[in-house]
């Protein structure tokens, strides 16, 4: 039995990966700040949720002993690990940043997903099987003005898929894979910013006037299959544009 957890499932690409497994039979736990209504309505008892924000210092403490968390990975053939909740900001030079924000996008970008792996990696047993897909990004490569906390957490998810495959746990497969960009609210507030603060802001409005966005629904799909396929973790960073 295909069981998966999913961060940031309520909305955006979440939504989207939360749909195509739903659809395709497998059991989701979400974990986001919000529920999805609508979902649960749709998928009844193949969608648990969880309301909790992995932003705030305490959340990870909390997951951990969850009941909840512990029942459904209980009979899972194969868990998938989703690590997909993420923040953009702070966006700006590190003059405009401040503590909280900077604080905020690591927890969420950094720590739960590296602290989810660990968590779910100890509780596997026998021959349960792990993979754990970090959605990364292509600022994980590239520098971007303005993205300095975004680009930094991003190219850490990359690192830590290079050094857990470096480990080489027999139950356990991992990539960080960036999915190319998606009409999401995230790319909302990017066009929104202040051009003083992002000042590739019009690369990215020229990207959404041009129609070159994925749909979070299609890109969903295509993260679920290369999450199900046999080579899943031959590459521990990859892109999704390049299938």
């Amino acid at each position: 039995m295909i069981k998966a957890i999913l961060t940031g499932h309520s909305k955006g690409l979440g939504l989207g990966i939360a749909r195509a497994l739903l659809h395709q039979g497998h059991a989701v736990l979400g974990i986001s700040r919000s529920q999805n209504t609508e979902l649960q309505q749709q998928y009844n008892e193949d969608l648990q949720q969880i309301s909790l924000d992995l932003a705030e210092p305490g959340a990870l403490e909390q997951l951990e002993s969850s009941p909840q968390l512990l029942k459904f990975i209980a009979n899972a053939t194969q868990l998938l690990l989703i690590n997909n909740a993420g923040l953009v900001s702070p966006i700006g030079p590190l003059s405009a940043q401040t503590i909280v924000d900077i604080s905020r996008s690591v927890q969420l970008n950094v720590a739960v997903p590296l602290a989810l792996s660990a968590l779910l990696a100890r509780k596997i047993l026998g021959t349960q099987q792990l993979r754990i897909l970090h959605i990364s990004s292509g600022a994980a490569q590239s520098a971007y003005p303005g993205w300095s906390v975004y680009c930094a957490t991003k190219a850490a998810l990359d690192m830590h898929a290079r050094a857990v495959q470096q480990d080489q746990l027999p139950n356990v497969a991992i990539c960080s894979l960036a999915p190319g960009v998606i009409d999401t609210a995230m790319q909302t507030q990017i066009r929104e910013t202040d051009e003083s603060l992002f000042p590739n802001k019009q690369r990215f409005i020229q990207l959404k006037k041009s129609n070159s966005l994925s749909s979070p629904e299609s890109t969903g799909e295509r993260l679920v299959q290369y999450l199900l396929s046999p080579n899943f973790g031959r590459l521990a960073v990859d892109d999704l544009r390049a299938h």
